[in-house]
């Protein structure tokens, strides 16, 4: 997996700004390879619909996949008669590298795609891309699993799809309905930070995309379709089925490990400025403290087993510390991971050095009640070590959550946020000059402008 990790987290989703005349607000690529039977009436069919029910300047883009029939050809008359189409050939083929090529290029901030055959019903392209214009947002899909879909196809497509769903819900905890129908959408900004992360080229791409969208925490529209089954596609079934399963496993690994910089996909909570300038208010504090104490009692139960295991060759002292320490590294991994989300291995060494000085803190308590212990009572029975050593570690559990938080695992965007603010109250001339080139030099990362409220929309 691409482990690129260049600074800038999403800025907030905001309403599109005017375009720029000549600008198309919609670009929807259409992949094919060898449609040189389907790809006019189908652009032609597309064309018509949008210049009757779309309000806003858009483009339609021919990915040629390199076809070996007449479609490059068909292509580039359909380009000439259409003003609003536009023809793009590669000379490699794979749907997922013509969508990230076509997409990455684009000028139009908004990015769509749909199969050549027009399975799905063109009246759900406006529901599509709507909350993605307005800023509510950040990708949408058409859904023919959802309950008002109607769809038509054969028994055999209708297993396979539930079937693949499925097993993303099950291995990649996904949450979306239909992976595979070929009708999505996505913002700009968006794509420019994704499809870096994404490296399926084929028919994996658009559910790799939808999964790290969705473990980034962005928001997945999903629209309701009418879809009708087209018999002669040519897309083979048992290959991509296969493709698919080593995609999934491929992501589940990634994930698993935290090799994926998912956190360059962050939003801020709220569209509101009111809600991003409340000050002195923990974030995910509720998060945090249901998963630390799922990681706590996990290690508790871990400890408790290790310490029964070396006391029965060792005293009481040796035994506690033998399994506190085990438990505090497998407990300071766990934490890392699943309760303050740090993905990577960047900084992981100095993590756990931190966690061995929480450690030792949780020793000198554990410890100690056992000290206290044996000096009440000579020989005490092995249930009264236990009960001791469970009220300790409660006391410990307290302060290793507040070291853990404010110490070990500090939330960065906070003080790179107090910082901002520190900053701004100190101006510098150079500072600022860098950060306006930056942010007109319309890279990837330069935040969209924000729309005065005179200015209309094209």
């Amino acid at each position: 997996m691409r482990t690129d990790s260049s600074p800038g987290n999403l800025p907030a989703r905001e309403h599109l700004p005017a375009a720029a005349a000549g600008t198309p607000v919609l670009d929807v690529v259409i992949p094919v390879y060898n449609e040189e039977k389907d790809l006019q009436p189908c652009v032609v069919r597309l064309h018509e619909h949008l210049k009757r029910t779309f309000p806003y300047p858009f483009r339609i883009t021919i990915a040629d996949n390199a076809s070996t029939d007449t479609t490059p050809q068909v292509s580039s008359r359909l380009a000439a008669q259409l003003p609003e189409v536009k023809a793009f050939r590669l000379e490699q083929k794979g749907r997922g590298r013509a969508l990230r090529t076509v997409w990455s290029a684009s000028d139009a901030p908004i990015l769509a795609y749909m199969d050549v055959d027009l399975s799905t019903d063109l009246n759900a392209l406006l529901p599509l891309v709507a909350p993605l214009i307005s800023g509510h947002s950040d990708l949408a899909i058409g859904s023919r699993l959802a309950r008002s879909s109607r769809v038509v196809r054969g028994a055999k497509r209708e297993f396979i799809s539930r079937s693949y769903n499925l097993i993303l819900r099950g291995s990649l905890q996904a949450r979306f309905s239909d992976a595979q129908c070929g009708f999505k959408a996505i913002r700009r900004d968006v794509a420019q930070v994704l499809l870096p992360l994404v490296e399926d080229t084929g028919w994996f791409f658009d559910t790799e995309m939808l999964v790290l969208a969705e473990r980034a925490g962005l928001r997945i529209h999903e629209v309701p379709v009418d879809w009708v089954d087209d018999p002669d596609s040519t897309v083979h079934i048992v290959k991509t089925a296969t493709d698919d399963l080593k995609g999934v496993w491929r992501v589940g690994k990634a994930l698993a490990t935290g090799s994926l910089p998912l956190d360059r996909l962050t939003r801020p909570f709220g569209d509101d400025p009111r809600d991003r300038d409340i000050e002195d208010v923990p974030k995910g504090l509720a998060r945090q403290l249901v998963g630390f104490c799922v990681v706590g009692g996990l290690s508790t139960l871990f400890y408790l087993l290790l310490y029964s295991a070396f006391r029965t060759f060792g005293g009481s002292q040796t035994a506690n510390a033998l399994a506190l320490l085990v438990s505090a590294i497998a407990n300071t991994a766990a934490n890392r991971r699943l309760t303050f989300g740090v993905r990577g291995r960047g900084g992981a060494v100095r993590h756990q050095a931190q966690g061995l000085v929480v450690f030792g803190i949780g020793l000198a308590l554990t410890s100690g009640s056992l000290a206290a212990l044996g000096a009440a009572t000579s020989d005490p029975a092995h249930s009264t070590e236990l009960a001791v050593l469970i009220a300790a570690n409660l006391a410990a559990t307290v302060l290793r959550f507040l070291l853990f938080r404010a110490w070990v695992f500090p939330d960065r965007r906070e003080a790179d946020a107090r910082s901002t603010v520190v900053a701004s109250h100190t101006p510098s001339a150079p500072v600022y000059a860098t950060a306006q080139a930056a942010q007109h030099s319309g890279g990837p990362y330069a935040p969209l402008p924000q729309r005065r409220p005179e200015q209309p929309y094209p």
